[in-house]
């Protein structure tokens, strides 16, 4: 089954998703020591299988930090970082990309992105949101998201993709940043919001 939601209700979660991002932006900005732009959110309400094909090619490898959200949300929130913009970021923190302080480095950005993002999502709607530790992965794009929707997507075949981009100035790095809510979570966070 496919829930279909109103313009209004997309605006609403793309807002959040909007505010979320621009917390989150001001926590990296101020760990690089660099200022970073926060692109307008896309909030995609697909099927399972069309949230992987909507991300980008498949066969790419990417690292995944996934950060597991509890309480009145259950929620994934999941960054998506290129080959490329690992080294960038790695190297802007001193230590060298694909290693295990490396992956270490990345997991702890996520894990201060994920919880800044939380932090303004529980503030604005009222939500007792917990994260849970991040989880470092490097995959195929399709095999992360796969995996990550899939052990999240419980009894419905929705994902909700709220997507933005942050671009840390002068290093021509971004990222994906996505929430992705269980459908009951959907819900709750649009009753938050009055709609």
């Amino acid at each position: 089954m496919t829930i279909e939601y109103s313009e209004l209700q997309l605006d609403a979660l793309r807002e959040l998703a909007n505010i979320g991002s621009g917390n989150a932006a001001t926590a990296l900005s101020q760990l690089l020591g660099r200022p970073i732009d926060v692109s307008v959110p896309n909030a995609l309400a697909l099927p399972l299988a069309d949230a992987v094909d909507a991300i980008g090619p498949a066969e790419t490898i990417v690292t995944g930090v996934a950060l597991p959200v509890f309480g009145d949300l259950d929620a994934i929130v999941l960054m998506l970082f290129s080959e490329l913009d690992e080294r960038t970021l790695c190297s802007l923190l001193g230590v060298e990309a694909g290693t295990e302080v490396g992956r270490s480095a990345l997991g702890e950005i996520g894990n201060i992105l994920g919880c800044s993002y939380i932090g303004a999502l529980s503030a604005m709607t009222g939500l007792a949101l917990e994260p849970a530790p991040p989880q470092t992965v490097t995959d195929m794009l399709a095999a992360i998201v796969a995996t990550v929707l899939a052990s999240h997507a419980e009894a419905t075949h929705l994902a909700l993709l709220l997507d933005s981009d942050l671009i840390v100035e002068g290093a021509e790095c971004s990222f994906s940043f996505m929430l992705v809510p269980n459908e009951a979570g959907v819900a709750e966070l649009l009753g938050r919001l009055g709609l």
